[in-house]
């Protein structure tokens, strides 16, 4: 769920190329696509750098900033034998955001479409759930490995949240729902106890929270009441250092990396280890 196929990569690769080419970078450009299904969308293309440079420069092991710096000064492109297409390697590279919603005690901490990160860090290894796992750590997200889990998730989310829940139940964490997300869990063999949300009266969510209840949240939201009636949720989460996923693709990411925390050790190498 975290890669895309190798035709809409052929495809970002072509469209990127074509970009540079009619805008004449040379250098560096920094693309924003967003893709939805087959549908490719350009949200900008900048003739410059961005942040990810250093990233993705570290992730496949290239000086690309070396590299643009020599073309802008006139040499050919073609003499630094970048090859075509995404590296191929046993090496995979997380990007996790940090936000400084801790800073700023009572404030939602809600995504929007303005940038609010204020860095970002990067997890390398040679597995997806080993790289998600430094990524958070790096992010100073501490991943429990033992407790209560809280699941609320919209109607469509439903379904695709049955594979987290089993891999929590799996991991020896006790799963804990807001009444319409726990009876469809229920109703599929899931063990999972109901507890009240905040307008349904104490105790609820956000008083098991400030208990020391909670350990981790699975929270999708849809529509604006939705929004703000987790609000008090995400304030909590946010105070009491709790890790809070909104997706159900960052569910699946940290069931796997406490899976990775719990089996087996977690090792720090140079990024020529990864090589």
């Amino acid at each position: 769920p975290y890669t895309l196929d190798d035709t809409n990569v052929a495809r970002l690769c072509d469209q990127t190329r074509k970009l540079a080419t009619a805008l004449d970078v040379k250098g560096l450009m920094n693309v924003q696509f967003a893709v939805k299904g087959d549908d490719i969308f350009v949200l900008e293309a900048n003739p410059r750098a961005s942040r990810t440079v250093p990233f993705v420069a570290k992730a496949v092991g290239r000086p690309f900033a070396r590299i643009a710096a020599k073309v802008m000064a006139g040499a050919a492109l073609d003499s630094f034998n970048l090859g075509e297409g995404p590296i191929k390697g046993p090496r995979v590279a997380v990007k996790e955001a940090v936000f400084p919603f801790a800073r700023f005690p009572g404030v939602d901490p809600l995504l929007g479409p303005e940038m609010r990160s204020t860095g970002e860090v990067m997890g390398l290894d040679r597995s997806f759930d080993a790289a998600y796992l430094k990524s958070q750590i790096a992010a100073g997200m501490k991943l429990p490995t033992q407790g209560v889990c809280f699941l609320s998730v919209r109607n469509s989310d439903k379904t695709a949240i049955m594979e987290p829940a089993r891999g929590m139940l799996a991991l020896g964490f006790t799963l804990i729902a807001t009444r319409g997300t726990a009876e469809w869990l229920s109703a599929n063999g899931i063990p999972v106890k109901p507890v009240n949300k905040v307008m349904e009266g104490r105790p609820h969510i956000v008083d098991l929270m400030s208990d020391g209840g909670v350990q981790l949240i699975f929270n999708t939201t849809e529509g604006a009441q939705s929004l703000l009636d987790s609000a008090s949720i995400r304030q909590m989460a946010t105070a009491l250092g709790i890790p809070y996923y909104t997706t159900i693709s960052g569910a699946r990411a940290v069931t796997q990396a406490i899976n990775a925390l719990k089996t087996r050790p977690l090792e720090a190498g140079a990024l020529q280890t990864y090589s």
